[in-house]
């Protein structure tokens, strides 16, 4: 999975996939779309359901975001940054997260949230010229992210 001779290569990639309620969501669209049609048309019915579960599975899949560390930068879904922009990396505890997406928020972060994924880590932008004060990025596995961003900074120095 870690190729690091190749700027190309990922040292860390996961995504953020939803939680249960998220595939339940998905999935009761199309029973609902079924049984709505029911009543009109059992075949219309079976075939409209099953192009709602189709759809609302794949926008499902679709909007997860990637969090990845490779050549050289971080990607937190669509936004990306060169990892020598950022400082240490810190796990934020539950207390710490809650805190930092509540009352401590600065309006002007980057924030990729999964509200179903209790971890979190925030990185602190050192870029006089990025309005962006800081990072905040949920993860399954923040000491893995943690680590593979320090190792493509340590790369770059």
């Amino acid at each position: 999975m870690t190729d690091l001779s190749s700027p190309r290569s990922s040292t860390y990639r996961e995504r953020l996939w939803p939680g249960a309620l998220g595939w339940m969501t998905a999935v009761g669209a199309g029973a609902v779309t079924l049984v709505a049609f029911v009543p009109v048309n059992g075949v219309l019915a079976m075939v409209t359901g099953a192009v709602v579960l189709a759809v609302s599975l794949a926008v499902t899949i679709a909007t997860a975001p990637v969090v990845e560390v490779g050549a050289g930068e971080l990607r937190a879904g669509r936004a990306h940054i060169p990892v020598q922009l950022l400082g240490a990396g810190v796990e934020l505890e539950p207390d710490a997260r809650r805190a930092a997406l509540g009352r401590d928020l600065d309006a002007r972060a980057y924030v990729c949230l999964r509200a179903w994924i209790p971890a979190m880590v925030r990185w602190d932008v050192n870029d006089t010229a990025d309005t962006t004060p800081y990072w905040l990025v949920s993860t399954r596995r923040p000491q893995e992210l943690c680590a593979a961003v320090t190792a493509a900074q340590r790369l770059r120095v």
